[in-house]
């Protein structure tokens, strides 16, 4: 069950973010997470939207370089250990995590979005040690 997040490719420099945010504030995109990794010259804003082709076009309409790409998204226990329990699933499958980002909703639990070397393997592991992977339709109701 793999989510579609779009990646931004944005300058290190002033307003640059601003202006992605304000793009998709006008196209009226709704940021469900997001990370930013920052290099020397760019940042890459990682994010899962509401609307994936909207916030795109939006984008590139604004010269953003912008990806696609599938990840997973898991839900874990809000406690100590809680995110663990997720990487040692991956680790004992010899699944590479290549990146990693979460947040807290309005559950109990951690919301944990997962970039893997190989999501169907991936999938495949959580699911056979009943992981809670989280859906689109989910991630829009939170």
């Amino acid at each position: 069950m793999e989510i579609k997040q779009i990646s931004v490719f944005i300058e290190n420099r002033k307003g640059r973010l601003k202006k992605a945010i304000d793009t998709l504030s006008k196209a009226e995109i709704n940021i469900r997470a997001l990370s930013i990794a920052d290099h020397a010259k760019f940042g890459i804003l990682r994010l899962i939207v509401s609307d994936n082709e909207k916030a795109k076009n939006a984008l590139e309409e604004n010269k953003f370089v912008v990806k696609e790409n599938d990840v997973i998204v898991v839900e874990i226990p809000d406690k100590p250990n809680g995110l663990n329990s997720l990487l040692e699933i991956l680790n004992d499958e010899n699944i590479n995590v290549e990146y990693l980002y979460a947040f807290v909703a309005k559950t109990d639990d951690a919301v944990v979005v997962v970039r893997l070397e190989n999501v169907e393997e991936g999938i495949k592991a959580l699911k056979a040690k009943n992981a809670n992977l989280l859906t689109r339709t989910y991630i829009d109701n939170l």
